[in-house]
């Protein structure tokens, strides 16, 4: 109905992201502290099972030089401020020291398991979740220019894929980077306490890792946000695809299609080999760099254990194991940056969203009506787009309660939106439009929107009840009220013969319907509402002249006492309106009745002679409704 915005080219930068994502993560810092406290633990544990394992070593290596003659007496084993008697068997102290071992292992095994089920609740169950509501609440609230200038395979991604990847942020970043930057600080302090200059000469190579993190983190982010654009452009294909199948299939058009699919397809594959190159040659460099220390270690630190400088269990051997897992956190750097780009990307697009500019809503202090008498004045109205010539020039009509307005134009006319901002679907850009004497802008949006009923030129159902769809806009209505409201739109008895009658589910759209049975449907979803004003899009377009008929014999009941507009093309149809309003380019060029416009050369007085064909009305309406 519209045309749509040029989507912003340039957006918050990376620091603001990170900032934002920040503070999307404060909501949820108590469960982040538990995720974090869990881990200090687990690290302590780990702590404790490796010196436990180097003590033991160490004490093995006595007992074996005891039995060689060693008149040196086995020194006594300590841990935790403790220490087993001098005189307890070599065996007993082995088993004390392994019992240790395993029982700190069942624990974070345990601990383990308690932090993956608290990390999958906090990002899973609770961030995922109220991000996504929260995106759904601003989409309710964006006005019909957000919809024209993004497609719904845009918006589908958003909500689904780019969400997951703000979780990929506080999971696989935040907390992750928490975790290591505590981790590398307590392995580098303990390591320095067995050997300060052994853990210079082995963490010579990290500042080499961090500018190599540095440079791949720049390099790999340009080409996530193509990949996360080409996977936009198939999706949006597969919707469109499924969505206009019986013009595939009519036109012939599936291997085509296919291929052109196949071709959107290979693009991502593509990009995502660069990506996946990129990745695959950052990885080894960066596990290159950490084996370099491990042969620092072997070197100089086995030659400062030969010099009695250094113990084999509690010093060599421990190191080693703090140098292992220094360098598996090192190494976790690749993953972390990996994520910092692909989460970058996901958020800049769901903030977009979540920062779009609401165009329409509820004034601060706004004027309360709940039930509106009906009368409607365009005083001098003009739309525009906001970088498109205007649609509407200097509208002026003034509409009283009950009357009944008819729309007549060509295609792109501007019928369409001159009905769209009655209901604040998009709001004027020049002049007033007042209903009961208010203007709009004014009015509560709730209070103005459940006092029009609106059926658009493609009515759309929902995947429920035949019941449901109609009480959609009145939930609380009840069976006889659905009925009416039925019977008004001359659907009750197609609806009494479908296999449920009024509980008969609906397919995806109200496919399974005709386009007739689709329109009297919506038709009595707007009827139920008993609206003051009324606004029909060509209600008949897609009817038959005998249900067209019907139809109009049952609407003649409920237009009356409320202020209608219908689009509309057909003589029957303009014949019943008080008035007809004739629109070119956007401005009105004639408007009366229909005895009064048949007699006066113009527009409409063409329209009448090409629909009358021997005294008789073409079946088909001259042109499809447009904006």
């Amino acid at each position: 109905m519209g045309s749509p915005q040029t989507r912003a080219a340039t957006g918050p930068s990376n620091p603001e992201l990170i900032r934002r994502l920040f503070g999307l993560a404060w909501r949820y810092r108590l469960r982040c502290l538990q995720v974090l406290g869990i881990q200090l633990v687990l690290l302590t544990m780990g702590l404790f099972g490796l010196s436990f394992t180097g003590i033991g070593i160490d004490y093995i290596r006595q007992v074996v030089a005891r039995g060689r003659s060693d008149p040196s007496p086995i020194r006594p084993v300590h841990f935790l401020h403790m220490s087993l008697p001098q005189d307890m068997p070599p065996m007993e102290v082995l088993c004390v020291l392994g019992g240790l071992i395993l029982l700190l292992s069942c624990f974070r095994a345990v601990l383990n398991y308690v932090y993956a089920v608290r990390v999958n609740i906090l990002v899973q169950q609770n961030l995922v979740v109220d991000l996504r509501a929260e995106i759904y609440d601003k989409l309710q609230r964006l006005s019909f220019r957000f919809f024209d200038a993004n497609t719904t395979g845009s918006i589908i991604t958003r909500v689904t894929g780019d969400v997951q990847s703000v979780r990929m942020f506080v999971d696989q970043v935040l907390i992750q980077s928490v975790i290591m930057v505590i981790s590398l600080t307590v392995y580098a302090v303990y390591m320095a306490s067995l050997s300060p200059g052994l853990t210079i000469a082995c963490l010579a190579t990290t500042p080499v890792l961090w500018t190599l993190s540095a440079l791949f983190s720049r390099r790999i982010q340009p080409e996530y946000a193509e990949n996360r654009n080409l996977v936009e452009r198939m999706v949006q294909y597969l919707a469109e695809s499924v969505q206009g199948i019986a013009v595939v299939k009519g036109f012939g058009r599936e291997d085509e299609n296919r291929e052109r699919f196949e071709g959107l397809n290979r693009a991502v594959l593509t990009q995502q080999y660069h990506i996946f190159w990129w990745v695959s040659l950052f990885s080894p460099a960066a596990g290159f760099l950490t084996r370099i220390n491990t042969t620092v270690l072997l070197g100089y630190g086995g030659w400062l254990v030969v010099q009695g400088r250094l113990p084999l269990g509690a010093g060599l051997v421990v190191f080693a194991g703090l140098l292992d897992q220094f360098a598996g956190q090192v190494n976790n750097v690749a993953t972390i940056v990996n994520s910092v780009q692909q989460s970058l990307i996901g958020a800049r697009r769901v903030f977009e969203i979540l920062d779009a500019p609401i165009d329409v809503r509820t004034p601060p202090d706004p004027v309360r009506r709940p039930r509106l008498d009906g009368a409607v004045r365009f005083d001098r109205v003009s739309f525009d787009y906001g970088h498109l010539e205007p649609v509407l020039h200097d509208i002026d009509l003034e509409v009283k309660p009950g009357e009944c307005v008819a729309i007549l134009g060509a295609t792109g006319s501007g019928k369409s939106v001159l009905m769209s901002l009655i209901p604040r679907f998009y709001d004027v850009s020049g002049g007033r439009l007042l209903v009961d004497g208010i203007d709009v802008r004014r009015l509560h949006l709730d209070d103005l929107r459940r006092n029009i009923g609106t059926v658009f030129q493609e009515s759309f159902l929902f995947s429920n009840t035949v019941a449901a769809n109609i009480a959609f806009g009145h939930p609380g209505a009840t069976q006889a009220q659905i009925e009416r409201a039925a019977r008004i739109a001359a659907a009750h008895e197609f609806i009494l013969g479908l296999p449920k009658g009024y509980e008969t589910v609906l397919g995806e759209g109200g496919n399974s319907l005709s386009g007739g049975q689709r329109q009297r449907l919506a038709i009595a979803r707007a009827v139920l509402l008993e609206p003051a004003i009324l606004l029909l899009d060509d209600p008949t377009a897609a009817i038959d002249s005998e249900t067209e008929h019907e139809i109009f014999e049952a609407l003649d009941r409920a237009i009356a006492g409320r202020t209608t507009f219908i689009v509309a093309h057909r003589l029957s149809t303009l014949r019943r309106a008080d008035l007809i309003v004739v629109l070119e380019n956007g401005r009105i060029v004639q408007r009366g009745t229909h005895a009064e416009l048949i007699r006066v050369p113009g527009p409409y007085l063409h329209v009448a002679n090409l629909q009358l064909v021997d005294g008789r009305e073409l079946q088909e309406p001259m042109g499809r409704a447009g904006s």
